[in-house]
């Protein structure tokens, strides 16, 4: 989005984020996204440089990265899950800028397992953020709503995805 490219490009970088919007509007991969402008050696930028180990490792079809960690709430929403969440948070990266913790269908996650986070979101360590994907925002805790910067998505027109594709087709030399 463009407020969030325009906060990553100012250096104005928030511990939590709260990305809503309908299934398929493009969520979980502007989270992976995000982890990778945030670790990306050239930034944190909202234009990755796509060639630094970060963002090759972070890139679709890549290897990972040990310092961003996805958790599907929809199957580990639990409060166990969050717990070892929370304690992993506490280790500072290993090989990137920060930790990103991506957590999708963050309305699955339990009362029980908000509250584990809870503490870790209020006072996070620098290294740490912590990125939230859901397609029902109102059913994410509102002590941890409150402290997540929040962006709503939105699915494209299809006229707009059609320029869009066009466009790409156009400067990768499709047909």
């Amino acid at each position: 989005t463009d407020p969030l490219s325009r906060a990553l490009d100012g250096n104005r970088i928030n511990h939590a984020y709260l990305f809503s919007g309908p299934r398929g509007c493009g969520k979980t991969s502007s989270a992976r996204i995000l982890a990778r402008s945030l670790n990306c050696e050239q930034g944190p930028t909202s234009t990755p440089c796509g060639v630094c180990s970060s963002c090759v490792a972070l890139a679709p079809g890549g290897p990972g990265n040990l310092d961003v960690i996805e958790l599907d709430a929809a199957s580990h929403g639990g409060v166990d899950d969050t717990r070892e969440l929370r304690d992993r948070a506490f280790y500072a990266p290993s090989e990137s800028r920060y930790r990103v913790f991506i957590v999708d269908e963050a309305h699955m996650v339990t009362n029980a397992g908000f509250n584990a986070l809870l503490k870790i979101v209020e006072e996070p360590p620098e290294h740490l953020i912590f990125v939230f994907a859901t397609t029902e925002p109102e059913k994410v805790l509102p002590t941890i709503r409150s402290r997540t910067h929040h962006y709503p998505f939105r699915l494209l027109a299809p006229p707009v995805m059609r320029g869009l594709l066009e466009n790409i087709c156009a400067k990768e030399g499709v047909v």
